[in-house]
């Protein structure tokens, strides 16, 4: 029976979407392709994280805190969830029996340990509610829904219902409001929004959707995070600095990771009650998150929270960009751009996915970092609560297999292209035909992209294709015709009937761009395209503390020569021209140096080199 159970997984998860009790009163403008397989670089990033993370962890390590029930303030029970639902998103990309097997035993384990009342935690009875208690019961509730989403199997949505009235219940004998709960402003207890808008909608329960308001409204309260009315105030000044010594304590609002957390449960409840204050408050906070916050590889947050930190990039900063952080940004982005289908959110994907996120994961995807400079080295994070693992390691594979099933994927009026990987994607046109999208590309490595339909009968559709802000000059050619008015930041729209064998060939411009913070002293970063490059002291050229000024042509980019370094296990290698610093009055000749793509500087299976991206530069009295 278990192989039949396994194998009638195996064949239909990539076909089966949420089955809902409720009518959302704001639909999606973008839905998710019904199968993706990706090829070359990305492809092997996908494939080594699932080999060597997704199915090397061991689930009874992860269920095992739940059957002791003695803890008082550590997160054990956020891995299980966080791991759960990173399997679930690679198992929807790559749908394989031992992974069905592993998901199946994962849940039935864990339902196993639910007791009478309902809970599902490792806290002991008298700690129940505080510390990190209810954001271990939102893990296990986000994964049991995405394990009935993926096979419809009552016993996980019920058991995911017991949990939710649990915490219900607790809350209300004990009269205590839920922001009041745990850490960080109840933003780290109330982003169990998330999984209740969830849970209402699968189940049409009001009381779900009760107490989904109930949160929002506690936010609100002077306990509360204040994550509506707060919204226009940058995301790193919206409470006072905590103490030193309660850094992670119930005062610190700037928590990151949290925060973004609680708006993802919000976009789920604006898609139910279609209240555009919700709307409006998740897209300010993403503005001052983009403002104030990111940095040039897509992420940001010291010590795990923001601190207006887009000005220090170029310092060393202790704690710096948390894979959770990285990974719950890519996060929110996914849940903007499904709802919007706008450009920005999809250019803010792309720029995490390939520096931050890609940067974080070890070469063989056995492990992330916990954190990742922009300058230093890129360290092993330490284990978290005697669980072998730490709470990066469990999510950063939640970002990565976000990417597949969202490069590509459908609207109302056909189909949107939001990231050019090679590969084969399968998707619903509008008249609910099967149509399969066939990217060619070595793309970011270069901006040429081959497209081409297979259609199973010919059909009048739009074809989105999005357009990099960065790229200002764009090609577009449909059977060799070009298009017109290709505009950087945007989505080109083709609207035509396309028949099969139709082809779509787009050209980016990929020069080598020089970014320049004026901080004293200034310093120059380089970029090619969507990747940050970086310098990394196994390359060849100038010493890595040497001093070097970017040598520019009469455009004001910086030439790039492609090297082969594939032996030392590095994606990208460019040769640039550098002006070194010089005590001669007539100044030096150039050199070449080499820099590599963020992803690949300092990121080694045996060493920890030292690399950096933002350069130092002479300061000049003169200026």
């Amino acid at each position: 029976m278990k192989h039949v159970i396994t194998i009638m997984l195996y064949l239909s998860a990539q076909f089966i979407c949420a089955q809902t009790a409720v009518e959302q009163t704001v639909h999606d403008k973008l839905s998710p392709a019904v199968s993706a397989k990706i090829n070359r670089y990305v492809g092997e990033k996908f494939n080594a994280s699932y080999e060597n993370r997704i199915l090397a962890q061991d689930v009874h390590t992860l269920v095992h805190p739940f059957t002791v029930r003695d803890e008082y303030r550590c997160w054990q029970s956020e891995f299980w969830g966080k791991w759960f639902t990173s399997a679930v998103l690679a198992y929807r990309y790559n749908p394989t029996p031992i992974l069905a097997d592993k998901l199946k035993e994962a849940v039935e384990e864990l339902i196993t340990t639910q007791t009478p009342d309902g809970y599902i935690g490792n806290y002991a009875p008298e700690s129940r509610l505080g510390a990190w208690d209810i954001w271990g019961r939102k893990y296990c509730l986000l994964g049991l829904i995405a394990y009935y989403d993926l096979t419809k199997d009552p016993v996980a949505l019920e058991a995911a219902a017991k949990q939710a009235d649990c915490l219900i219940r607790e809350l209300a004998e004990k009269n205590v409001k839920i922001v009041r709960m745990g850490n960080h402003r109840g933003m780290a207890a109330s982003s169990v929004l998330e999984p209740i808008c969830q849970l209402y909608v699968r189940t049409g329960d009001k009381k779900y959707l009760d107490f989904a308001e109930e949160i929002v409204r506690e936010w609100e309260t002077p306990d509360g995070p204040q994550l509506i009315s707060k919204a226009d105030i940058p995301v790193g000044k919206r409470f006072p600095k905590p103490e030193r010594n309660n850094w992670y304590g119930w005062e610190q609002g700037q928590k990151a990771y949290e925060m973004m957390s609680c708006y993802e449960g919000l976009l789920e409840l604006y898609r139910l009650t279609g209240k555009e204050d919700y709307k409006k408050a998740a897209g300010q906070t993403w503005q001052s998150i983009m403002d104030t916050e990111l940095n040039i590889a897509g992420s940001g947050s010291a010590m795990e929270a923001w601190f207006s930190g887009k000005g220090l990039q170029t310092t060393p900063i202790e704690h710096y960009q948390e894979t959770c952080v990285t990974v719950t940004w890519l996060k929110f982005n996914q849940q903007l751009l499904r709802l919007t289908g706008e450009a920005k959110y999809a250019d803010a994907i792309e720029q995490t996915f390939y520096n931050a996120l890609l940067g974080s994961m070890r070469p063989d995807g056995s492990d992330w970092a916990k954190y990742t400079p922009l300058y230093g080295q890129r360290l092993k994070g330490s284990e978290q609560c005697g669980m072998g693992l730490n709470c990066c390691n469990a999510s950063g594979p939640r970002g990565l297999f976000s990417i597949p099933l969202t490069a590509v994927m459908t609207a109302e009026k056909g189909i949107y292209i939001n990231f050019y990987m090679d590969g084969s994607y399968e998707l619903m046109t509008p008249a609910k035909r099967t149509v399969t999208l066939l990217q060619k590309t070595d793309y970011p490595l270069s901006g040429q992209i081959d497209i081409q339909l297979n259609l199973q009968k010919e059909e009048k559709m739009d074809i989105s294709l999005r357009i990099p802000s960065w790229s200002e000059k764009s090609t577009v050619t449909v059977n060799g015709s070009l298009v017109e008015n290709v505009v950087p930041g945007e989505y080109i729209i083709l609207s035509r009937t396309w028949k099969n064998n139709d082809k779509i060939s787009i050209e980016f411009e990929m020069r080598g761009k020089i970014h320049t913070m004026y901080t004293n002293p200034t310093y120059t970063a380089i970029t090619r395209g969507p990747i940050v490059l970086a310098r990394d002291e196994r390359l060849k050229g100038a010493a890595l503390e040497a001093i070097l000024t970017p040598v520019t042509n009469e455009n004001k980019y910086i030439d790039l020569t492609l090297n082969d370094h594939s032996d030392a296990g590095i994606w990208m290698v460019f040769g640039a021209k550098f002006i070194p610093e010089s005590y001669a009055e007539y100044g030096a000749e150039p050199v070449e140096t080499e820099l590599c793509d963020y992803a690949s500087a300092g990121n080694a299976i045996a060493a920890y080199p030292f690399f950096k991206v933002w350069m130092p530069q002479l300061y000049d009295p003169r200026k």
